[in-house]
């Protein structure tokens, strides 16, 4: 079974019935969903892309690489010039919703923010029984706090047994080794191949055989990035996921469902990889 991992639900980007067709057209069975966080963002330009990737990928560059990356304000970011709201508090409902009307195409995350309203710990308790349930998600990046503030929400995944999906920052906001160390037992999924410190997160997690990366996001992970965390982790610790509905567009406007995807049958040949990447490990890791 073919699984994306990481799919950020907007049914101003990418209505449900798209998303089936567009899934059902890729040959992906199953995709885990992700409560929408801020206004529909544009398609980043290729030329951009190429930049962040370079300039993050190599240590004395990354300053200029986080430049490029977090234009933050006081209620969201600003990409190409224009502002785009980050909403506090993700609504989980609509995803809980989609994934109870068609449990075999759709399960879901927890969206949770430690600086938000609503207190993580009750936000899981309150959805956790929903079927479909696979894992927990934050953001400390657009958020902006340290990933140790999710230890609460963090020991609720353990007890649960389910995966911690985050998407680190920079500074203090990528410090994940700390909630790692004071959560024993955690199954922390680094969004992105590790965005944004890549090879140096890398070497911390090679020896935590519980933490484990996705791949997705074109803005984030291109080809060298992926075969080489591939290539250092190993396949067993690599998860498909496409960050969809943000990426390069296909000929019917919409988001280029089949992208990532082909990019891993490409890069690895090697049928017994691509199955592992392409659904195995989430299944194992995630109790599906």
């Amino acid at each position: 079974m073919i699984i994306d991992s990481h799919f950020h639900y907007d049914e101003r980007m990418m209505t449900a019935d798209v998303l089936i067709r567009k899934m059902a057209d890729a040959g992906v069975a199953r995709a885990a969903l992700i409560a929408c966080m801020n206004d529909p963002l544009p398609v980043t330009p290729h030329a951009a892309v190429w930049l962040l990737q370079r300039l993050l990928s190599r240590r004395p560059l990354r300053g200029l690489g986080k430049i490029l990356s977090a234009h933050f304000t006081d209620d969201g970011i600003t990409i190409l010039g224009k502002n785009y709201a980050i909403y506090p508090d993700p609504d989980n409902g609509p995803v809980f919703a989609l994934a109870r009307k068609n449990p075999d195409a759709f399960c879901g995350w927890i969206f949770v923010n430690p600086r938000g309203k609503n207190d993580p710990v009750r936000e899981i308790e309150k959805w956790k029984t929903s079927p479909g349930f696979v894992g927990i998600k934050a953001h400390p990046f657009w958020h902006r706090y340290p990933p140790a503030e999710l230890v609460s929400a963090a020991e609720q995944a353990v007890r649960l047994d389910k995966p911690l999906l985050i998407h680190l920052g920079f500074g203090d906001h990528g410090n994940f080794i700390d909630l790692v160390d004071r959560v024993p037992g955690l199954k922390l999924i680094l969004a992105h191949a590790a965005f944004p410190c890549y090879s140096d997160s890398w070497k911390l997690i090679r020896a935590r055989p519980t933490v484990f990366v996705d791949l997705s996001a074109v803005a984030y992970v291109g080809e060298k990035i992926m075969k080489d965390v591939v290539a250092y982790l190993g396949a067993e610790r690599c998860f498909f996921g496409t960050d969809g509905p943000y990426g390069p567009l296909a000929e019917d406007g919409y988001y280029d469902y089949s992208y990532i995807k082909k990019r891993i049958e490409r890069l690895f040949p090697d049928e017994r990889i691509r199955r592992m990447i392409l659904g195995e490990n989430f299944a194992r890791v995630a109790g599906l």
